[in-house]
Formats: structure tokens, C-alpha cells, sequence
């Protein structure tokens, strides 16, 4: 079970976050990773806020990073009973875009790994003109690391967290007011 109050990083997420800030403004890839968790206050306004609907809280999110024009990369707690690394990945977009981008942390490694963050995941924009994901050999050591048995492609990744989840657009949209 998840405690409510949990807000600290599981190891292999802080390491891949402490990679990916040296790295933020130099591969194109637009995600900006949080130092922590945003706090169960912080979480709750801004989904309050994301979704126009007052009457909601955060406490299914654990946000821990960001795009450049502030749309939230968060675990969803989704799972009952199951550990915070064992939750989907989710992307929720300044102008309204949503998806699952990984089944689990794992998985997430590896979306990293191969060059893509969560906006990228989320959406089909390249980021810039000739745009193309490379592979992080650092963030690949983390991944094997800590989540050998889940390597796969970025598109595998994405594919299986899609299938697994096809509601999750719907179910955002049906919170907003």
C-alpha cells in the first residue's frame, strides 16, 4: 500500500531524474524532472486547477516533473495495493493532452533511456524540425540496473501502456468541468 504522505523519490527515479536535469536543454527533450514529489497541497490545486473541477483532489497523482509550458509528468495510483514503482506513468498537458506513457517505473527507465520524456510520449509533435530521440547511455545503465526485465523499444512501451489503459483519456476528460 502507498501511504498518503509519501512523497520521496524511489532510488532508481531519483537517479534517472538526477541524469536527466544535467541533460535538460541539451538532447530536446522536453521534460524538466522535479528535485521531489510536489506536495499532496501543490498536487491537489493544480489538478484543481487542470481540470476546472473544484470538487477533486490529487491524491491518485505523484507529480515529478514537467514540460516547458508546465504540463505534469506523474505516477498514477491507479493499482490498489500495489508499490509506487508497480503504477503507471502518466502525462497531462498544459493545452489538454493526456496519455500513459509507461505501465510502471521500469518501463519509464527505458522510455528515457531511449531518448523520449513524457511529453514526447504523450503527444505525436516532434519537438523541433529533424528532431530524433537517442539513446541515453546513462540513463540505459540506470534502467538496466534497476529494471533489466523490462527493456523494449519506445514505441513497445508506449504501445502496452495504451493497451493496457485505453480509458485514461476519457476518464480525464470526464473530470473537467
Amino acid at each position: 500500500m502507498i501511504p498518503q504522505d509519501n512523497r520521496q523519490f524511489p532510488a532508481a527515479l531519483a537517479a534517472a531524474m538526477k541524469v536527466r536535469l544535467a541533460r535538460f536543454g541539451e538532447d530536446g527533450v522536453d521534460f524538466e524532472p522535479h528535485e521531489s514529489f510536489l506536495s499532496a497541497d501543490e498536487t491537489t490545486d493544480w489538478f484543481r486547477a487542470w481540470t476546472g473541477n473544484g470538487d477533486l483532489n490529487g491524491d491518485a497523482l505523484r507529480v515529478f516533473g514537467q514540460d516547458g509550458t508546465g504540463g505534469y509528468a506523474a505516477f498514477w495510483l491507479i493499482r490498489p495495493g500495489r508499490e509506487l514503482v508497480e503504477q503507471p506513468v502518466v502525462f497531462l498537458g498544459s493545452e489538454g493532452e493526456t496519455g500513459v506513457v509507461a505501465r510502471d517505473l521500469g518501463a519509464f527507465l527505458w522510455l528515457l533511456a531511449g531518448g523520449l520524456g513524457p511529453w514526447e510520449a504523450a503527444t505525436t509533435y516532434d519537438p523541433e524540425p529533424g528532431w530524433v530521440p537517442r539513446m541515453d547511455e546513462d540513463l540505459a545503465a540506470i534502467a538496466q540496473r534497476h529494471a533489466p526485465d523490462r527493456q523494449a523499444s519506445a514505441q513497445t512501451i508506449i504501445a502496452e501502456a495504451s493497451q493496457e489503459f485505453p480509458d485514461f483519456d476519457d476518464m480525464i476528460t470526464g473530470l473537467c468541468r
